[in-house]
């Protein structure tokens, strides 16, 4: 496979949000605006790569009994460091994603790349579905969290484009990340298919 038909294929054909229906947990819980959207879109794709590079890596020296708890193993490793990371480096960015952080390690779109891709593929081929699979969830969050946030607060990445006053609070809460992720699936399967 070549490394941008891969990228290409995590971006569209297999996005993880609005084709594969997977992470919906984070999808749901951390668009409430663009930047924490992004931020937790950026910081799975850092985990994907990284484990699916890893995966692609021992692959081989892995018995299939135990390849499972392996895997999972490799992803908490990544996790970790990751926000230990983020405690020490970006502490506001690490209090915003909270919870969110640690449930990376049972998000399904990281173990079923491991499972699915890595697993199966060289090491090159696997950091670019890593990349792809991780653009792609990143894309759909920020676009979610974007316009939630433009919907609820009238503001765009923490900019004023309107009065808060003009905002739906609907859109800040639950039902409105349902709402949002309904309405941009539907866009991006009708632009997808055509």
């Amino acid at each position: 496979m070549k490394f941008l038909d891969i990228i290409y294929n995590g971006l569209v054909r297999e996005n993880p949000t609005f084709v594969l229906m997977l992470g919906m947990c984070p999808t749901l819980g951390t668009t409430g605006s663009a930047m924490t959207g992004m931020s937790m879109g950026l910081t799975t794709m850092g985990v994907l790569i990284c484990s699916n590079m890893s995966v692609s890596a021992i692959k081989s020296v892995v018995p299939a009994a135990v390849r499972i708890p392996v895997y999972i193993v490799l992803i908490a490793t990544f996790v970790s460091v990751l926000q230990m990371l983020l405690a020490a480096y970006l502490p506001s960015l690490n209090a915003t994603l909270g919870i969110f952080i640690p449930l990376i390690v049972v998000n399904c779109i990281l173990l079923g790349r491991a499972e699915a891709f890595a697993s199966r593929h060289g090491i090159i081929d696997s950091a670019a579905d890593g990349i792809g699979i991780g653009l792609g969830f990143t894309v759909a969050l920020t676009l979610i969290g974007s316009v939630r946030e433009l919907l609820g607060t009238g503001r765009l990445f923490g900019a004023e484009i309107y009065p808060e006053s003009y905002g739906s609070l609907l859109f800040i809460l639950a039902p409105g990340a349902f709402i949002v992720l309904g309405l941009l699936m539907a866009l991006f399967n009708r632009f997808k298919n055509r």
